[in-house]
């Protein structure tokens, strides 16, 4: 901090900024406990939603080993292909503490209508839907998996604010305030015995 002249307006100003330090510290503190219980919220339900994931992969993995037995390893790759339409997760948007949030809802385009012959294998479409479904989770686990990166991060430079204000700005101001303090103080001290050793001199 630069050198302050010790005056009672200097130490004014320094009284003034200490309290807008601390009204900061009170804001990131409390901004802190708002993110982690955010964060802790979602990593709950991020590892629910991970744990219904491993249990559709589960099913996919089923419906794979049905399909096998059914066609073969040969048989199944040449199984001729559904073309579907592109399809893509609609994203939504939002804020949370000012961190960008997303949500993502995935809905698989309908196979066409010509393709209803090429499904002659109940093994082979379930094979496929299973997989199929297995897209939406996966993006809305992609999409929590970034929310919860970016509340970290914003925590990690909240924490580091906050414990700067605490551990070094507050500091330096009181002990500023504390230093001019101690001079004004002393200064009084001085001016009361010029204006007593004055009073004497007149007397005299």
């Amino acid at each position: 901090m630069a050198e302050i002249v010790p005056t009672r307006s200097a130490a004014l100003q320094l009284a003034d900024e200490r309290e807008l330090m601390r009204q900061g510290y009170r804001f990131l503190d409390e901004k802190r406990v708002l993110l982690a219980a955010e964060m802790l919220r979602l990593l709950r339900e991020h590892e629910r939603m991970h744990a219904a994931l491993v249990e559709r992969l589960h099913e996919a993995r089923g419906a794979l080993r049905e399909a096998l037995l059914r066609h073969g390893l040969d048989g199944l790759q040449a199984y001729p292909p559904v073309p579907v339409e592109p399809a893509a997760p609609q994203v939504a948007h939002a804020r949370f503490l000012g961190v960008p949030m997303l949500a993502t809802h995935f809905v698989p385009r309908a196979v066409r209508g010509d393709d209803a012959a090429i499904d002659a294998s109940p093994e082979a479409r379930a094979c496929r839907e299973k997989f199929a479904a297995l897209l939406g989770p996966l993006a809305q686990l992609a999409a929590s998996a970034g929310n919860l990166e970016r509340l970290s991060a914003e925590y990690r430079r909240t924490e580091r604010r906050a414990k700067a204000l605490e551990n070094v700005l507050l500091p330096e101001v009181e002990g500023s305030l504390a230093a001019i303090g101690g001079q004004l103080e002393l200064a009084d001290q001085e001016e009361a015995v010029r204006i007593r050793l004055a009073g004497r001199a007149r007397g005299s």
